[in-house]
């Protein structure tokens, strides 16, 4: 038996907003992933436990079997991992994004513009956190750039940090005074946030994107501060050999920590823009010599964030390309299996940020058809069965 997770980051939505009284769901054209619901059992699933903020983090985690209660020491450990750094018990380390600020004469009255400083490319984020680190590392405190604006703070040996931050996605057009880090250790970092928009004001790198006219990466904002995570390892807990095919370092740092195997595809960016195809023709050649494939599409939810409803519903119709592709050629193989498409979380049109409550999802097998005979959208979702914790999607495909 075969086994694959397709999941489309923040693809539920709620019926408000510029598409209402409908979702993307109901309006984008997915005939396969319809089809797909038509012959599986569709239902709603709370992938994010009471007590947890709404994050990827928790959701994916919780999605792939791991109790976060149990696991979860934060989500940027998880991206740490994805980048190769190799972390001490007592190290603290932060998500650490490259922002657009509109700088203000009062610096709390700067207004967050852009949370991925126009989705800057890996290599202007590698120029900017080289001069970063030559400004303001020190031996305990180190820059890393990871994939795009996703990048890290590590502090070596620091044990805890006190202080409370807040995701940049969550604040556009916001001004940035109420969001600073607040907490004993708050000033330590709201510092270091004003020091970065002084050293890049006039970055080569800032100066060739505002001559391009785009937006340009002005500061560093933190969030998603953690320690080192200990996860037991996936082939071990479930049986199966596990591959992780994502373009965030999120997926493929909880991928490279539950020891699956991380497929990296060229093209494949985290945006509308991603190499969908190639993810497609990766999971199935993965699956030649592994059980289980997780494929994660971070567009929808880039979307959700952006307000851009045109782009969301786009994103929904490429993941459904697919999810015909897929199980195509899983039905040309001749070997049974199960395949579940999902979002982790909501991330609405009309809110931009995170939303954790209850997700639709789908579970198709091979061997024993639902044929639920529904289509796929929130709606038709609630009418069909609940699972209460997402770690019951692996329970279910396994024991179905």
């Amino acid at each position: 038996m075969k086994y694959v997770i397709v999941l489309g980051d923040g693809m539920a939505d709620i019926p408000k907003g510029p598409l209402a009284p409908r979702t993307p769901l109901e309006i984008a054209q997915k005939p396969n992933i319809d089809k797909l619901a038509r012959d599986g059992e569709i239902g709603m699933i709370a992938t994010v436990d009471k007590g947890f903020t709404p994050g990827s983090d928790i959701a994916n985690l919780s999605v792939l079997g791991y109790d976060p209660a149990v696991c979860y020491t934060g989500r940027s450990p998880l991206e740490a991992l994805s980048i190769g750094l190799d972390l001490d018990d007592d190290d603290v380390c932060m998500r650490t994004n490259l922002v657009t600020v509109e700088p203000n004469l009062k610096f709390s009255d700067s207004v967050l513009v852009d949370y991925s400083a126009g989705e800057i490319s890996t290599e202007e984020s590698a120029e900017i956190f080289k001069t970063l680190n030559e400004r303001l590392g020190t031996e305990t405190v180190r820059f890393y750039s990871g994939v795009s604006y996703r990048n890290c703070l590590l502090l070596k040996h620091r044990k805890k940090v006190s202080a409370t931050f807040t995701p940049p996605h969550d604040i556009p057009g916001k001004k940035i005074g109420d969001y600073l880090p607040k907490g004993e250790d708050g000033a330590e970092f709201t510092d270091l946030i004003e020091k970065s928009m002084a050293i890049l004001k006039d970055h080569p790198v800032n100066l060739k994107r505002i001559a391009e006219h785009k937006n340009p990466a002005t500061a560093i904002w933190f969030w998603g501060v953690g320690t080192k995570p200990s996860l037991q390892n996936f082939q071990e807990r479930f049986g199966l050999k596990g591959a992780m095919i994502s373009a965030t370092d999120l997926l493929k740092g909880i991928g490279k920590g539950v020891g699956m195997d991380v497929i990296d595809v060229e093209g494949a960016t985290g945006t509308v823009l991603t190499n969908f195809q190639g993810k497609a023709e990766a999971c199935v050649k993965a699956l030649d010599d592994h059980d289980f494939v997780f494929v994660h599409f971070e567009a929808p939810d880039e979307c959700g964030h952006q307000g851009d409803a045109k782009g969301k519903i786009l994103s929904i119709e490429k993941i459904d390309e697919v999810v015909g592709y897929v199980r195509e050629k899983l039905e040309e193989r001749g070997e049974p299996f199960v395949l579940a498409v999902l979002p982790d979380h909501q991330t609405p049109i009309a809110v931009r940020s995170h939303v954790g409550a209850p997700v639709p999802f789908i579970v198709y097998n091979s061997v024993h058809p639902a044929r639920c005979g529904k289509t796929y959208s929130e709606k038709t979702a609630e009418s069909g069965i609940f699972l209460s914790n997402g770690r019951a999607l692996m329970q279910m495909m396994i024991n179905e």
